[in-house]
């Protein structure tokens, strides 16, 4: 595609926002309209970013090449098929849709349109896991945990938390292991809601590694965060603060002395990566901009979008089993019960 690609914001909520901030200042992109059921919505972030703001759906999508769709999950389906029919290009913001049915029909409609529909796993585009990536290439993997945990007041409840924040460690899980786990065991407790809050799981692999993941919207502190355990070292990596360490044990003993004359010896070396300072949205953005300029497949493709819900309906799944089996929320304090 020669020239600027023409696009629409669709859903104007905390995630819409930050998409047509970046949209605005992309050379090859011109954000051309946005939409939102709420009228008032539209109208202001119309007018912040000097674009039309539209009241039908429909005739955004007569003006648009490609699409940004942030709204609710469960309208992920209704919308993204309008789109694809028309041969639009879309991003998709995760999870591709709320249940397999729609994600199943969604993917055939993308293979057979020729569009790019890249679903936003933003993590696959956080330049820490970029680089992580880079020193998993030279490392025997034998453990990997995530933990990705957010206060309650600030989650996402249209979906339950595996849903909202584990099927992105679950994406990662599939990129880095490039296979389906050969047993899954999921746990669960719903303190604060009537699905899942809290949930934890394991991922069994043939020979490994061993996945663990954490996924709670009931905690108070913010932390997006995967442990790594090689034959040779082990990594930790944040997310949100873009860092990485990676301790090794030392080649060998080496003694030394401090200043006041007390005898030392090194155990392990901590080395620190140098992350770039980029943003994991702008970076997604520019990725789904070139594939639609160079007609390439999406870093990110709407089959890794199923895979990844796969294996998180099949989390709730076993963590709702379990919880109805033994009756955990029973054994919670009646003030966290009854929150």
């Amino acid at each position: 595609m020669d020239g600027q690609v023409k696009i629409g914001v669709i859903g104007l909520g905390r995630m819409g926002q930050h998409h047509c901030r970046v949209y605005s200042n992309q050379k090859d992109a011109r954000l051309v309209g946005v939409y939102d059921i709420d009228t008032h919505t539209t109208k202001d972030t119309a007018e912040k970013y000097e674009v039309e703001g539209y009241s039908r759906l429909e005739d955004l999508l007569d003006q648009v090449d490609a699409l940004t769709i942030a709204t609710p999950t469960p309208t992920h389906y209704a919308i993204a098929s309008q789109c694809l029919e028309r041969r639009i290009h879309v991003l998709l913001e995760k999870p591709v849709t709320d249940n397999i049915k729609d994600a199943e029909a969604l993917t055939s409609l993308a293979d057979n349109c020729g569009s790019v529909c890249l679903i936003g796993h933003i993590e696959r585009f956080n330049p820490a896991y970029v680089e992580l990536k880079k020193v998993l290439d030279r490392s025997s993997v034998i453990a990997i945990n995530f933990r990705r945990l957010s206060p309650y007041r600030v989650s996402n409840t249209d979906v339950d938390v595996v849903l909202d924040l584990m099927v992105h460690d679950l994406d990662l899980a599939y990129d880095i292991t490039g296979r389906d786990p050969e047993f899954t065991y999921a746990n669960g407790l719903m303190p604060f809601s009537s699905s899942l809050d809290h949930v934890v799981a394991q991922l069994f692999f043939a020979n490994g590694p061993l996945v663990t993941l954490t996924a709670s919207r009931v905690t108070e502190q913010k932390i997006r965060s995967v442990d790594v355990t090689c034959e040779d070292c082990f990594i930790e990596v944040d997310f949100m603060n873009k860092s990485i360490s990676i301790h090794r044990g030392s080649t060998g003993e080496f003694l030394g002395k401090t200043r006041n004359g007390v005898s030392y010896h090194q155990e392990s070396i901590i080395e620190r990566i140098l992350v770039p300072n980029t943003e994991p949205l702008s970076a997604e953005i520019r990725s789904f901009l070139e594939c639609i300029k160079q007609n390439r497949p999406p870093r990110v493709s709407i089959h890794d979008g199923l895979k990844a819900l796969r294996m998180a309906q099949n989390i709730s799944m076993l963590a709702s089993e379990q919880l109805n089996q033994f009756s955990i929320n029973s054994l919670l304090p009646d003030r966290v019960a009854a929150h």
